[in-house]
């Protein structure tokens, strides 16, 4: 059978997101995949859904919900989720001051979950293994998911417990009017949904091309503890994100931050990177991550961003580490807003993520947009 009441391209997190809306609303439903498995954003990322991260408004609503969809689906398809929050650790004066404004005025405003540490509160914990930075934000609503396990997971359960069909190894062409053609012949649904994420030239490049949308290249790494290892139970950031995240970027203390930044350490904002820290269920870390933008994801990575990262993560932690493994994240940037919803007609939807933050608002994302063309 190839007509469904709904029919999404795309396997990665947005895709993944429309078809489980869907078909937890009890309609039948098809995904079209290029591949086997999807193996962009999705798997290669941190896995961190940084609920406190994200600007007031549209964000960080969105990520609220979405925090409630994954421990809901995690529940239900069974795979690893952290749900103890994050610290953001202030490594100088610079990023206290960014933390403290944070907490004296968004925190209280917007009703974000978190609290400031101070270093005394934050020596107490980990054996004091962290008690060499001024001071933490502790947020309380941020999840960590398994990405590469979590994604297999969530597969097999709307296949088998929601009867959602896989059609992967398969190329999707063209999208209209409830037709999809593909290289296994056309497919028909009441309503499409468009996720290609970073391919702009397949499925509707028309759509697209007035956007000049580009792709971020990520230097990321795995590692495993050589010497003293930190039993991590949550995500860590530093104050270097304070100037690439919404819910600090716009603040005075964090643009007199990212001055203090391009005059010790401009390398760090030349290849846009700020520290991200994601403990394994398996006593390991991914650790990254670097940001270089253009049409195309090019494969040569830099070897000096790998030795930054791992540097930061050493003195974060005051422990050695040894590489296990390195990869490339890849994502779609420079679009007019951290994510697009576009309609390309009545029965077709294009969702596309400009942003890191897939893993933070695409459950809702893709639960709003099926509400909304349900309703219609």
């Amino acid at each position: 059978m190839k007509t469904f009441d709904v029919i999404v391209v795309g396997a990665g997190m947005l895709g993944i997101a429309h078809a489980w809306a869907a078909a937890r609303r009890g309609l039948s439903v098809a995904v079209i995949e290029r591949s086997r498995q999807a193996h962009g954003a999705t798997i290669r990322n941190f896995g961190q859904v940084i609920v406190t991260g994200q600007a007031p408004g549209l964000m960080l609503s969105h990520a609220q919900q979405t925090r409630e969809l994954w421990l809901e689906l995690a529940k239900d398809a069974g795979f690893h989720v952290r749900a103890n929050g994050s610290l953001v650790l202030a490594r100088c004066a610079e990023e206290a001051d960014v933390l403290a404004e944070f907490a004296e005025t968004r925190l209280r405003q917007e009703g974000y979950r978190a609290e400031l540490l101070s270093a005394r509160e934050l020596g107490g914990l980990y054996d004091g293994r962290l008690a060499h930075h001024c001071a933490a934000l502790r947020g309380q609503d941020d999840l960590q998911i398994y990405s590469r396990e979590a994604l297999p997971a969530i597969t097999r359960y709307l296949a088998e417990s929601l009867g959602v069909r896989f059609v992967t190894g398969t190329l999707a062409r063209a999208a209209a009017q409830g037709r999809v053609e593909t290289s296994a012949g056309e497919f028909q649904g009441s309503h499409v949904f468009v996720c290609p994420g970073h391919d702009y030239l397949t499925v509707l490049p028309g759509l697209f091309a007035p956007l000049s949308l580009e792709v971020a290249r990520l230097q990321m790494l795995r590692a495993a503890f050589e010497t003293r290892p930190v039993a991590l139970d949550r995500p860590l950031l530093t104050g270097l994100s304070c100037v690439h995240y919404g819910a600090f970027s716009d603040l005075s203390s964090a643009r007199a931050l990212r001055e203090v930044i391009q005059a010790r350490t401009p390398m760090l904002l030349e290849n846009g990177i700020h520290l991200l820290i994601s403990p394994t269920p398996y006593g390991e870390l991914i650790i990254g991550d670097s940001h270089h933008y253009g049409q195309d994801a090019l494969p040569f990575n830099d070897e000096a961003v790998d030795d930054a990262l791992l540097d930061l993560a050493s003195q974060t932690l005051g422990a050695r580490l040894r590489v296990v493994e390195r990869w490339q994240g890849v994502y779609g940037a420079h679009g007019p807003a951290p994510f697009s919803v576009l309609r390309a007609d009545e029965r077709t939807t294009v969702a596309v993520m400009h942003s890191g933050v897939g893993m933070t608002v695409g459950l809702a994302i893709g639960e709003r947009a099926v509400a909304e063309a349900a309703g219609r």
